[in-house]
């Protein structure tokens, strides 16, 4: 199959079929996040995730390229909190509760 620079129908319908196809990704991308969230082992792993890629801490290193390999990896990190964000904010708040609430224990424990 070629390309026709000049058939504006077929550039519409390919246009439209990308959109569709990327459309269907976003949600499923989504209902994926919400579905890792819904249970406290998914946000447990999520919590880990988040904290492996740096999310919450700084990444400043005097090396320039621990730096920018820091960095590179917290923007990972930084995305799926975004979407957590977007797609199911109030598990997040509920994540972080169970984080505090599992942390407590942890120090309760070397006392």
């Amino acid at each position: 199959m070629t390309y026709d620079p000049t058939d504006i129908r077929a550039q519409e319908r390919a246009k439209a079929q990308a959109s569709q196809h990327a459309k269907n990704a976003r949600d499923t991308e989504e209902a994926d996040v919400k579905w890792l969230m819904g249970s406290r082992r998914g946000r447990r792993i999520v919590w880990r995730l988040l904290d492996q890629a740096g999310v919450f801490r700084l990444s400043f290193n005097t090396n320039a390229m621990q730096m920018a390999f820091n960095e590179g990896g917290r923007n990972g990190g930084l995305r799926l909190l975004g979407l957590i964000n977007a797609t199911c904010p109030e598990l997040y708040q509920t994540m972080i509760t169970e984080q505090q609430a599992d942390d407590g224990r942890e120090h309760h424990a070397d006392d």
